[in-house]
């Protein structure tokens, strides 16, 4: 496998946020987010077998673990591999993607976080993949502008989503006028702030 890098903090995100996580980011992406908070992760990485994976996060002893990237299920085969030993060891697992790649074919017990990409981004998700997400799931929108959110309001409606849905802002932005417009289109999404940002956390 192509590791970026391994290491632990608080989920700032999703369904699990605020809990001790260790992260597992692996190395490739095939989008280039205008945002994008960790760019080094796009190319490169460290060759790991992923028994070398496991061994080292099993060290850290974490209840909790994320597979992200870059985009990580461009190593979709490896990624199987190791969710499937890390949740036999006991450990719960998420694994965070762009939505280009279908993901309906990973282990039972694997809980996906489809980050649909909104105009700012300059990408695009492949949306036809939000049916597969389950309840334990999420769908998250990136969200930095008007036009972002009215994607998001489009996408929510126009298909269908049983998952949890999560409005995150980007750092920095007007997050009050963002809960506004949440409030006013009476969304059925949940905002969220990037714990780990505020916090000062990678």
């Amino acid at each position: 496998m192509k590791i970026a890098e391994i290491f632990t903090s608080l989920q700032g995100e999703g369904l699990v946020s605020g809990y001790p996580t260790i992260f597992i980011r692996l190395a490739g992406c095939n989008l280039s987010c205008s945002y994008c908070d960790t760019p080094t992760s796009r190319q490169g990485g460290t060759d790991m077998d992923v028994s070398e994976v496991v061994t080292r996060v099993l060290l850290e002893n974490p209840h909790y673990v994320c597979i992200t990237g870059g985009e990580p299920l461009l190593q979709k085969n490896e990624v199987t591999v190791l969710s499937c030993q890390l949740m036999n060891a006991g450990k719960k697992v998420s694994i965070e993607t762009n939505g280009t790649v279908p993901f309906d074919d990973l282990p039972d017990g694997v809980s996906v976080c489809m980050d649909v990409k909104c105009p700012s981004s300059g990408e695009s998700s492949d949306v036809t993949l939000l049916p597969c997400l389950k309840s334990t799931d999420s769908v998250k929108f990136v969200v930095g502008t008007d036009e972002d959110l009215k994607y998001a309001e489009k996408i929510i409606h126009n298909h269908p989503i049983h998952s949890e849905i999560f409005i995150s802002p980007i750092y920095g932005t007007d997050y009050q006028q963002i809960a506004t417009y949440i409030l006013e289109k009476n969304l059925p999404a949940r905002m969220q702030l990037q714990l780990h940002k505020f916090i000062g956390l990678p």
